[in-house]
């Protein structure tokens, strides 16, 4: 008796496209580990620079979501053969006289089913937020105070403050998760 061959498990699974609205490698492996993570199918997930339309550092839950949603939506029209677009913000808000900082995701696909979430918010120390409101990117500032290089492509903030205990990779990667909620449940929402 022969028994059948096996078939590579990639070959079992339809192969579907996620474009991510940055060149971001953090955003992009946060995107690809989530994905795979959540669904069965396999899936390719490709970076391309996708304006965001919002500041440079975004201030507060609404610039920082439309940010999110823009880099998405920027990305769904530059390349609408895909089957998922993906846009991803950072942003920090003032809460009393301090600030935090946290990240906006947002997830479309092609029946225009939009998947939302939002990071764990943690608070800045005053040496960044002082550089931040006089106009710095939170990653630049980063760089600046803790004599990093390009933070904001590795560990990022929370990385930094955590001794590497939460890096940003991880961080971003289970909002997106939650952003994938609606696609996985597609019967309630």
């Amino acid at each position: 008796m022969a028994f059948p061959k096996r078939r590579n498990l990639q070959d079992q699974k339809r192969q579907k496209l996620v474009i991510v609205g940055s060149k971001n490698p953090v955003k992009i492996k946060c995107t690809e580990n989530a994905f795979q993570s959540i669904f069965e199918d396999y899936f390719i997930v490709q970076g391309l620079n996708a304006d965001p339309n919002v500041s440079a550092q975004p201030m507060g839950d609404v610039e920082t979501y439309t940010g999110a949603y823009n880099r998405a939506y920027e990305s769904k029209k530059a390349f609408p053969e895909a089957d998922f677009w993906v846009g991803i913000e950072g942003g920090v808000d003032e809460v009393g006289e301090q600030m935090v900082a946290f990240a906006w995701m947002v997830v479309m696909d092609g029946s225009n089913k939009i998947g939302k979430a939002k990071t764990a918010t943690f608070f800045l120390p005053e040496a960044l937020s002082k550089l931040i409101r006089e106009g710095m990117e939170l990653g630049e500032a980063d760089d600046q105070v803790f004599k990093r290089t390009n933070s904001k492509q590795n560990n990022g903030a929370v990385g930094i403050l955590t001794n590497g205990i939460v890096n940003r990779m991880e961080y971003y990667q289970q909002a997106v998760t939650l952003a994938l909620i609606p696609f996985v449940n597609k019967s309630i929402y």
